[in-house]
C-alpha cells in the first residue's frame, strides 16, 4: 500500500531535455510510427539482446537467439509492440513490449506443451560431490525467487523507514498524495528545488532539527514565490529527504544519481 501511496505522491518523471527525451525508446517507437522503416529495423536490432533476457526469464533457461523457436516468437511479439504501443497509456514501451512478448510466449508453450511433456523436470537433475541428487534449475530458481523476494523486502522496508521520517515532520504518505501537484511541470519545478534545498547543508541542517521548510533562505535562490513554497512545504520536504538520505530505491525511482558518498 505504501508503494502505490509513494508512487502516486511522485507521479511518473519525465524527461525535459531535447537530446535525453529523443533518445529514449518511447520516442523512437513514435518516429516508427510515423513511417521510418529503416529505423524500424535498426531499433529492433538494438534491442535483440533485450528480447533474448525477456525471452531467457520467461522460460527459465538461456535462450540461443539463432536457434531456439522462443526467441523468434518474443522477436515478432518486440515487433508487434512497436505497431500497439500507445504513449497516452502511462506505461514505459519496454514494459509494454515485455507484457506483449509474455502473451505471445504463454500461447506459444500452452500449444506446443514442450514443458510438461517434451522435456521432463527431473531430466536435469545431477549427482552432487556426496552423490546425492540435485537440480541446478530448481536451486536456480530458488535463488532466483530469493534474490526477488530479498529486493521486495528491501524496498518495502525502506519506505516504511521514509515513512517513519516522514511523521517526524508531521508528514504521512496519504497527506502527500493530497498535496503532490497534478501537473508535471510543476513537478519537475518542485523537484529542482527540492534537490538544490538538499545539496545545500546548512539548509538541509534547519531542516532536520527544526522540521520546518527554509522558505526565506529558498526564496533567495529560487525563482518562484512564497505561495508556491508555502503550499507545497510538505511535498518540498519529502522529495528533499529522499536525496538526502539513504534510499537507494527511492532515488533510483526519482533517477537520482546515488553519489559515492552515499556508498560509504
Amino acid at each position: 500500500m505504501l508503494l502505490v501511496l509513494f508512487k502516486r505522491f511522485l507521479g511518473k518523471r519525465q524527461s525535459h531535455h531535447p537530446s535525453e527525451a529523443q533518445d529514449t525508446p518511447e520516442y523512437k517507437v513514435m518516429r516508427i510510427q510515423e513511417g521510418e522503416l529503416r529505423l524500424r529495423n535498426q531499433f529492433i536490432t538494438d534491442y535483440q539482446p533485450y528480447v533474448a533476457k525477456v525471452t531467457s526469464r520467461f522460460c527459465k533457461r538461456y535462450i540461443d537467439p539463432s536457434r531456439d523457436d522462443e526467441f523468434s516468437i518474443a522477436l515478432g511479439a518486440f515487433n508487434e509492440a512497436i505497431n500497439q504501443f500507445s504513449p497516452e497509456s502511462g506505461r514505459s514501451f519496454l514494459s509494454f513490449s515485455e507484457t506483449v512478448m509474455r502473451r505471445r510466449l504463454i500461447d506459444y508453450v500452452r500449444k506446443e506443451q514442450r514443458f510438461s511433456q517434451q522435456i521432463p523436470y527431473t531430466s536435469f537433475e545431477v549427482e552432487d560431490d556426496e552423490e546425492s541428487l540435485v537440480n541446478p534449475v530448481e536451486i536456480h530458481q530458488a535463488i532466483e525467487q530469493f534474490e526477488k523476494s530479498k529486493t521486495t523486502e528491501e524496498r518495502r522496508s525502506e519506505i516504511v523507514d521514509f515513512s517513519r521520517c516522514l511523521q517526524e515532520f508531521g508528514i504521512s504518505f496519504s497527506e502527500l498524495v493530497d498535496v503532490s501537484p497534478k501537473h508535471s511541470d510543476s513537478r519537475e519545478v518542485l523537484f529542482s528545488i527540492a534537490a538544490l534545498l538538499s545539496a545545500d547543508h546548512k539548509l538541509m541542517q534547519v531542516v532536520l532539527s527544526k522540521k520546518v521548510l527554509p522558505i526565506k533562505e529558498l526564496l533567495d535562490q529560487v525563482q518562484v514565490s512564497r505561495k508556491t513554497l508555502e503550499r507545497n512545504r510538505k511535498f518540498l520536504i519529502a522529495v528533499a529527504l529522499i536525496h538526502s538520505g539513504p534510499y537507494p530505491y527511492l532515488k533510483d525511482y526519482l533517477r537520482i544519481p546515488i553519489l559515492k558518498e552515499d556508498n560509504d
